[in-house]
């Protein structure tokens, strides 16, 4: 295999995991001062939202999120704790468990977007125009 590494890809490597990390800490921080669980929380409730019924095997949801596969029983357990998410048991597989959302986190998952979309815009829209979100958009496709 031709190795392709140049200083460039190195820098755009650097700059892509830098600029991702203080986006994702920026974030974050917005939604603890709103008084808002961690993003990951948000996460795991949107993609069980979206699910089929609502729910998903417990080994998927760690490949669905956007943040951190680690940890992933933990997440689930402090959620299940609070109320937003439930297990059930999977009828064919009884090594596996579903990740249902309760009405409770659907309710969470509601009130928390207004304030994540308000710091989105304001950590990614405002630094980027339009056209340049879609040509980031696009070259980013490349690295999924």
């Amino acid at each position: 295999m031709e190795d392709h590494l140049s200083e460039s890809h190195v820098s755009a490597w650097v700059r892509l995991a830098r600029a991702s990390q203080s986006r994702l800490d920026a974030v974050e921080a917005d939604l603890k001062a709103a008084g808002h669980p961690p993003l990951v929380w948000y996460d795991v409730l949107l993609e069980l939202k979206r699910a089929e019924g609502r729910r998903l095997l417990h080994n998927e949801i760690g490949g669905r999120i956007l943040l951190s596969k680690s940890n992933v029983t933990r997440v689930i357990d402090r959620m299940e704790a609070q109320g937003l998410v439930r297990r059930e048991e999977c009828p064919g597989d009884r090594r596996s468990t579903f990740v249902a959302v309760t009405e409770a986190g659907l309710a969470l998952q509601a009130r928390v977007w207004p304030d994540y979309r308000a710091s989105l815009a304001r950590h990614v829209g405002a630094r980027l125009s339009e056209g340049e979100a879609k040509q980031l958009a696009a070259l980013l496709a490349k690295l999924v």
